[in-house]
């Protein structure tokens, strides 16, 4: 993303009252807001959906499931965000591995957070949550069709502004969204703290290795993906409040990350507590939206019903005006011959199609496309956060990403066209878990690492065919 705002339009300040001369540092004010801006760009459809679910289906194994799902959906995002403030970009990162790589990865990334699944599934989820209020007779493909037009009118209105989105998410919707979960899940740790019956044993897929499993759910929030790109959006805004200087920005995005961790890992384990609470009563559920309305109807009516609607509505809308902003405006730096106003309309246009495939199709499409990027995402905030010691053995971040996309993608390409089908990369370690590109990985890195620094003892570089 090239700055804050698309080419030609004036930089709004984020915050009413905001600095105009350089600052060192943020007060603690203008640092909360900033934190309340990246976790309302973050919290969205899944992170609302997943941890109820989680709750119902680890049953007594939730704490594990829950700890191992906050290492993927907090952490690594967390990570993710410093890791960028880091490097300067995410196509500086990338770059380091190839500058093809780079440009690929990072439209890759953005189409996946973008109009191929977390847009999409922003308006799905909301109106799921909306279409038990419908009334009888009330055709739902007509009324789904409706309510995507406005929603994505809505979004695409606001995303004319990037610039405010500080001002729009922090002051506004993300203490609102924050209130009404609070509202939500205070109901069901007081019905847990009454006396809930005990939870019972997990059931697939926590049945096995609860831990990993939450973390592989992790990925299904997508926060990692979208951590890459946000980072830039809170740096230009950190920038309009009057820090300048380069370390002042990093310091306020890490602290901007460790605001927004501390408010996920707040919200996760109470959506957890929700889940658990009718982990009983709800056993074969699906979907961890009917897991929210269960509980709010259960404690508070229809009210409850409209509540979590509401609860839905804001948390998506937040997520899908920060992700066209940040994809519009990406786009219109690689293709500066359409403007950052025509991709913000072609990706509202193409995801409100998308959306009207159901919540079901985009999450099964999701799946497979998430098992592909998250690996290599994984391995560059990671080598991203030792960029030092990585920089000074070069070959170890083109052979290390290589190693772990062709682990990752052929992975994903079995999973999504032939399940049943067997594959050496079956046999590795960890496979059986889902995390059979970790080793390969790990490997590569020592391999290449060893190689490297053998032959600068020697005083001769390696070539690529020394390389494993």
């Amino acid at each position: 993303m090239r700055g804050d705002a698309p080419a030609g339009r004036r930089d709004d300040a984020a915050v009413p009252g905001a600095e105009t001369t350089p600052v060192a540092r943020l007060g603690a004010r203008q640092s909360l807001f900033v934190g309340v801006t990246l976790f309302s760009m973050f919290f969205g459809a899944g992170n609302l959906i997943l941890p109820p679910l989680l709750g119902v289906q680890a049953g007594s194994e939730s704490l594990p499931a829950l700890l191992g799902f906050f290492a993927a959906g907090v952490g690594l995002p967390v990570l993710g965000i410093v890791a960028v403030a880091l490097s300067g970009t995410l196509r500086e990162l990338a770059s380091r591995v190839n500058p093809v790589f780079a440009r690929a990865f990072v439209a890759l990334v953005y189409l996946a957070i973008g109009p191929c699944l977390a847009i999409p599934r922003t308006a799905s989820t909301a109106f799921e949550m909306l279409a038990p209020l419908l009334p009888g007779g009330v055709s739902v493909p007509a009324a789904r069709l409706g309510f995507s037009v406005a929603f994505f009118v809505v979004a695409f209105a606001l995303a004319m502004r990037p610039g405010r989105l500080t001002r729009l998410l922090g002051r506004v919707t993300g203490p609102a969204l924050i209130l009404l979960i609070v509202a939500v899940v205070g109901a069901a740790a007081w019905g847990l703290a009454s006396g809930a019956p005990a939870a019972p044993a997990p059931v697939a897929p926590y049945d096995g290795n609860a831990a990993v499993q939450g973390f592989l759910t992790g990925y299904q929030t997508m926060d990692l993906l979208a951590s890459l790109t946000f980072g830039l959006v809170i740096a230009s805004n950190v920038r309009t409040l009057g820090v300048t200087e380069p370390r002042g920005v990093m310091y306020e995005v890490c602290r901007a990350g460790a605001v927004a961790g501390v408010l996920m890992m707040a919200v996760y384990g109470g959506l957890c507590a929700v889940g658990l609470e009718l982990s009983s009563a709800l056993a074969g559920a699906g979907n961890g939206a009917v897991v929210i309305t269960e509980s709010a109807t259960l404690h508070f009516g229809t009210a409850g019903t409209v509540m979590v609607a509401a609860i839905f509505l804001l948390a998506c809308l937040n997520v899908c005006i920060g992700l066209i902003s940040c994809c519009g405006t990406y786009f219109a730096g690689e293709l500066p011959r359409v403007g950052y106003r025509a991709w913000a309309l072609a990706f509202a246009a193409f995801s409100c199609a998308v959306s009207n495939l159901g919540l079901d199709a985009i999450i099964s499409f999701s799946a497979s496309l998430l098992g592909a990027l998250y690996p290599p995402a994984i391995v560059l905030v990671v080598m991203g956060m030792a960029r030092r010691a990585c920089d000074s053995v070069p070959a170890v971040w083109p052979w290390t990403v290589g190693v772990t996309c062709a682990v990752s993608a052929s992975e994903a390409l079995r999973d999504a066209l032939a399940p049943a089908l067997p594959l050496p990369l079956d046999f590795l370690p960890l496979a059986e878990v889902g995390l059979g590109w970790v080793v390969p990985a790990a490997l590569t890195a020592a391999a290449v690492t060893l190689v490297s620094l053998s032959a600068r003892r020697l005083g001769a570089r390696p070539s690529e065919k020394e390389l494993p």
